[in-house]
């Protein structure tokens, strides 16, 4: 007994000697490289628990000692990860303790998809059915269900979603962004009408919104975008028919095949600007915060037309002459 108390000390320091070196040789398991070369991208399940996503780590060779990631819940258990089901994108410069940081910070991979300004919210719904990796619970819905199902029962989709890119994660459903893109839209809308100018024909807030659509149709230049509006409103306010040629395609919907006819612009559709009086019933197409501004801030001046000169830009004429004039230099000896 006596033996072994003298012994007692030095067995102590053998095992915190063998301790402190296990320690260390497990700490450097964790800081080790990912066992991968290249990158690879691994998805949390849902519902997983830590030792069930270190297991399936190492069974597709992500990391080459598993037990030292398992053993973290006891040694550690502070810096274990709460996770979060979703794609981690995992590189061979990074370590376990980055791979670790990645899944506690949620650092998810991200995808985009981008709905252009002045597409028309068909076009939208193309793009989203299209988009990789989003739950496509809209597809094959009608518009007017997917309103209902976004809370708006009864409104007409069109203009009501802020054309933007959106950046998304795996499993966010489509209904989602368009969750966003339609409130972003209110915000900005709102935010525009608040600033608007006296004065203008039109009293509510869609009624700029319809604007801005045909607004946004019209241009190809950006910095046109107010003088165009003020055409707009000058003839809104003298009592003159739009006769926009982007309301006609709106209102001729399929059966449009890249002509307009005179026909076409004779035809009695709701949306035909040169039959109706005023501005389309709704929307024709999702307008930018440009055009949302040109709106309600146009320029001033007297021009009353425009045409293409077919490189993007208009020639904008005061009266009517001097419009045909314009005519014929850029469209019909073009």
């Amino acid at each position: 007994m006596k033996r072994f108390v003298k012994a007692l000390p030095l067995l102590i320091i053998v095992v915190a000697l063998i301790a402190g070196v296990g320690y260390r040789y497990w700490e450097t398991r964790l800081t080790a490289p990912l066992t991968i070369d290249e990158p690879v991208i691994y998805e949390v399940p849902e519902g997983a628990g830590f030792h069930r996503v270190v297991a399936e780590l190492g069974e597709r060779g992500i990391i080459a000692d598993a037990w030292a990631f398992r053993l973290l819940t006891r040694l550690d258990p502070d810096v274990v990860p709460s996770l979060r089901p979703g794609e981690y994108r995992l590189t061979p410069d990074m370590t376990g303790e980055d791979m670790l940081e990645r899944l506690r910070r949620h650092e998810m991979v991200t995808y985009n998809v981008t709905i252009p300004e002045g597409w028309t919210f068909a076009q939208m719904r193309s793009a989203l059915d299209a988009a990789e990796k989003l739950q496509h619970v809209t597809k094959g819905l009608s518009d007017a269900a997917v309103m209902k199902r976004l809370g708006r029962p009864g409104e007409h989709p069109e203009g009501r979603f802020f054309p933007d890119t959106y950046r998304y994660r795996k499993g966010i459903s489509d209904l989602e962004i368009l969750r966003q893109a339609m409130t972003r839209m209110d915000e900005v809308l709102a935010e525009v009408w608040a600033a608007r100018a006296d004065g203008l024909p039109y009293d509510t807030p869609y009624e700029a919104l319809i604007m801005a659509s045909l607004v946004e149709s019209e241009t190809g230049a950006p910095k046109e975008r107010p003088r165009i509006a003020g055409v707009f409103v000058r003839r809104l306010e003298k009592g003159m028919r739009l006769q926009t040629d982007p309301t006609v395609i709106y209102g001729m919907g399929a059966d449009y095949d890249g002509n307009i006819t005179h026909a076409d612009l004779r035809e009695a559709t709701p949306y035909n600007t040169y039959v109706i009086e005023g501005m389309p019933p709704t929307p024709i197409a999702l307008p930018g915060r440009a055009s949302l501004e040109a709106a309600v801030d146009p320029a001033e001046g007297d021009a009353l037309y425009f045409v293409a000169k077919g490189d993007g830009t208009h020639h904008f004429s005061r009266t009517l002459r001097e419009h045909n004039n314009a005519v014929n230099r850029y469209i019909r000896n073009r």
